[in-house]
């Protein structure tokens, strides 16, 4: 495998939903995992299956800040080795040569990180941007997608569907010619857009001036994250970041972070924000679920592409090129494209 500039860390759950008296089964990106935590309330992954007979570890409980299966109550300690036999007349701590395999895992800014790599990797988790940061306004929302990591992430980066999808939520068609920036980089792709029209939206019409200028980026950071970025020129930000976790079945589950400045103004305005978010979010969903119904109706999907899909392609070549273990998609180019919203 190439070597990229890739964080390979992903979520496996929210750090709330791992509680100290009971471990945790986890399916994400092909593998079968159990979470707990250990007497120091650190968070422990290890593969959902008991050395002695295969049975899942999850089923079991968790003593003294170690793992205890179900079964024969075989018990593991932080490190996947078996601390104790009970049926054994002498108990060794460890009992030698038996243990499952360990993953890496992180409690960060209230999510559980875990990496397959076999050492712990140089970089630490990835951060949400302005997450907790003074100044700014945040809130979390965890959803589940009926469809794979590509059809999620281009889904957050594409713009023309809002304005349908969405309408008066969040975008409406004006017809309005736009000029989008397309770059590659060494981690994914971007779009900026100029001139973007802001009319006819209840999202803008409450949360944004609609006169002065906007930047708006859309970012796709590889293999697993997607970045939205509109700020204004009176110092207003807003910030969507989503992180995606693989599912069996070809689902993901979806870790978003809506980080906004807006002053004193951003713990009122979260009290609508919020809930209007997860409206537009379940349009996605079940738009969506919708697309991969209809894929296994046909057997299959027979996709068509323009040029107003700006990332789609990036997103796909990315994937592929680390599925495939080849070089990614070289940076460097940039090209304008026009479209209208």
């Amino acid at each position: 495998m190439a070597s990229f500039p890739l964080n390979p860390w992903f979520i496996a759950c929210l750090s709330r939903e791992l509680k100290r008296a009971r471990p945790m089964a986890v399916e994400a990106e092909d593998r079968f995992l159990v979470l707990f935590r250990d007497s120091a309330d650190t968070p422990i992954v290890l593969e959902d299956r008991c050395a002695h007979r295969n049975v899942p570890l999850s089923l079991g409980r968790v003593r003294k800040g170690r793992l205890q299966c179900a079964y024969h109550g075989w018990t593991y300690g932080s490190d996947g080795s078996v601390v104790e036999i009970p049926a054994l007349a002498e108990r060794p701590d460890p009992v030698p040569g038996f243990r499952v395999k360990k993953f890496h895992a992180e409690d960060q800014d209230g999510f559980i990180w875990v990496t397959l790599e076999q050492s712990r990797p140089t970089v630490s988790p990835p951060r949400f941007p302005y997450f907790k940061e003074k100044g700014w306004t945040s809130f979390v929302m965890k959803t589940r997608f009926q469809a794979p990591i590509e059809a999620c992430l281009e889904n957050f980066l594409d713009c023309p569907h809002a304005a349908f999808l969405h309408r008066y939520w969040f975008r409406s068609p004006t017809a309005k010619a736009v000029k989008a920036t397309v770059r590659t980089l060494p981690d994914g792709a971007e779009a900026e857009f100029s001139e973007e029209p802001r009319e006819k939206s209840l999202v803008w019409w409450l949360l944004a001036p609609m006169q002065g200028g906007m930047r708006h980026i859309d970012r796709f950071i590889a293999p697993r994250t997607s970045r939205v970025d509109y700020a204004f020129q009176n110092g207003m930000h807003y910030v969507i970041t989503s992180s995606c976790t693989g599912l069996p079945g070809g689902e993901t589950q979806v870790y978003t972070v809506i980080t906004f400045r807006l002053g004193w103004l951003g713990p009122v305005v979260k009290l609508f924000f919020e809930p209007l978010s997860r409206r537009i979010i379940g349009q996605d969903v079940e738009m969506l679920g919708a697309q991969q119904r209809n894929l296994r109706r046909f057997s299959g999907a027979r996709f068509s592409s323009s040029r107003a899909d700006l990332l789609g392609r990036h997103i796909v070549a990315w994937r592929q090129a680390l599925e495939r273990g080849e070089l990614p998609p070289s940076a460097g180019q940039q090209y304008d494209v026009d479209i209208r919203l």
